[in-house]
């Protein structure tokens, strides 16, 4: 059902400037104010979530939703549930808590049948591409050695199979490799990027509407006053620490 090759040393791991252990990239400082994954980040003192008096009600709302309530599990059956869970951790980099919950946003759009309205012409509909990636990453795992299936596996073998899965390098007989990796990973940063906690984690501001975004030219900056908030400015403040 399915194949894998294997690679000696860590290249073959996903590039992170050379950094191959499980966890964030080493120099990155503690998050200090607000909520990131593992709770690392280039911002640690940038929390979106203190400018939500800036939102309009029902943005405000649904955006808090998103941190105070996890959807449960309702698409995916057991085994599926442990497997993806990992594949997700592995290909948002979240080797820790506080994890975002990916998978569950991701079960709750299969649930509710919110899908994206198109589909590969060679490609089984998303829920069922889902279903069947769990089912070849555990067969992949097994071939591989590891006989509980993915989500048991070493973070080196698991980050060895994604690295194959995103490159289109594994024999899954039922699936078109790549178009498989597109379709997961379309729903995977959808979730991920919709979260607060990423949105901490790149200084995204949020949601524009009713404040707006402004572009400050050149010699502007000095003439804006930050409101509380932003005291500290996520983008000089990286280049400051010599972490960007």
């Amino acid at each position: 059902m399915a194949t894998s090759t294997t690679s000696d040393g860590a290249g073959h791991l996903p590039k992170q400037g050379g950094h191959t252990e499980p966890g964030p990239p080493p120099g990155l400082p503690t998050q200090r104010r607000g909520t990131t994954p593992q709770m690392r980040g280039r911002y640690p003192d940038y929390d979106v979530l203190a400018t939500t008096n800036h939102w309009d009600p029902l943005t405000r709302g649904v955006v808090l939703d998103r941190v105070a309530n996890v959807p449960p599990i309702r698409f995916f059956d057991e085994t599926q549930t442990l497997t993806l869970r990992a594949f997700c951790h592995v290909v948002t980099g979240q080797d820790c808590e506080p994890r975002i919950p990916v998978l569950e946003m991701v079960d709750a759009k299969l649930h509710a049948g919110r899908l994206d309205g198109f589909r590969y012409h060679d490609m089984p509909a998303d829920p069922e591409t889902w279903r069947r990636v769990a089912a070849n990453l555990d067969a992949s795992a097994r071939q591989a050695g590891c006989e509980q299936g993915f989500a048991a596996a070493g973070s080196e073998l698991q980050h060895e199979l994604v690295e194959h899965f995103s490159k289109g390098e594994l024999e899954w007989d039922d699936l078109p490799v790549k178009r498989a990796w597109a379709v997961v990973m379309r729903l995977v940063l959808a979730a991920f990027y919709s979260h607060p906690w990423a949105w901490n984690e790149i200084g995204f501001a949020g949601p524009a509407y009713p404040r707006g975004f402004a572009r400050l030219g050149p010699g502007q900056r000095e003439h804006w006053e930050s409101p509380p908030e932003f005291a500290v400015d996520p983008v000089s403040d990286v280049k400051d620490r010599g972490v960007e």
